[in-house]
């Protein structure tokens, strides 16, 4: 029921918006690959932000790996902030969401958003339960330093076929959008 054209448009948008949301800094380098087949990924003791845009016609989950290295604390979190890792994580984790979101947007006008969660990566296997029309995993490399995995997972209600015009990314990070 999600044609060709329509995975091949929400991986775009992905990319577009991991490039923009994931990283902090304008200069910063962030690599997208193909994971391994059925949800692995290189993060073998991973927790996974869980972010949902549900719409009439599918339920879209982006799903997000991470662990807890030194690493991936240090770059998420600047040293002279008090805010918590998670709490920094997850917000980042709803920005790339939302840049998907409103993607989306120009092509179903109807769609929520729920807000981001945290499961163990053992929960993974349990995705095949949903019975998903579209399911990839992603390796993301950020500065050659931080490592994430992705998944999207698309579960189709009507038939979807639909091509984004995703432009290359722009730096939208001061803007305020109001609903």
């Amino acid at each position: 029921m999600i044609s060709t054209h329509a995975k091949d448009s929400i991986e775009r948008i992905f990319f577009k918006a991991a490039k923009s949301r994931l990283t902090m800094n304008a200069g910063d380098v962030c690599e997208i690959v193909p994971a391994g087949a059925h949800g692995a990924h290189s993060l073998p003791d991973a927790n996974l932000v869980v972010l949902t845009i549900s719409g009439m016609a599918f339920r879209l989950l982006l799903i997000l790996h991470f662990d807890d290295s030194e690493s991936t604390h240090r770059y998420f979190v600047k040293e002279e902030s008090e805010r918590a890792f998670l709490e920094v994580f997850l917000e980042t984790c709803n920005l790339c969401c939302g840049a998907v979101n409103q993607e989306l947007h120009h092509y179903f006008p109807d769609l929520g958003m729920s807000t981001p969660y945290v499961l163990s990566a053992r929960c993974m296997p349990y995705l095949e339960v949903l019975k998903p029309e579209f399911l990839a995993s992603y390796a993301v490399t950020i500065n050659d330093a931080v490592s994430l995995g992705a998944t999207i997972c698309v579960c189709a209600h009507a038939p979807m076929d639909f091509v984004a015009e995703v432009s290359a990314v722009e730096d939208t990070s001061g803007e305020l959008e109001l609903f």
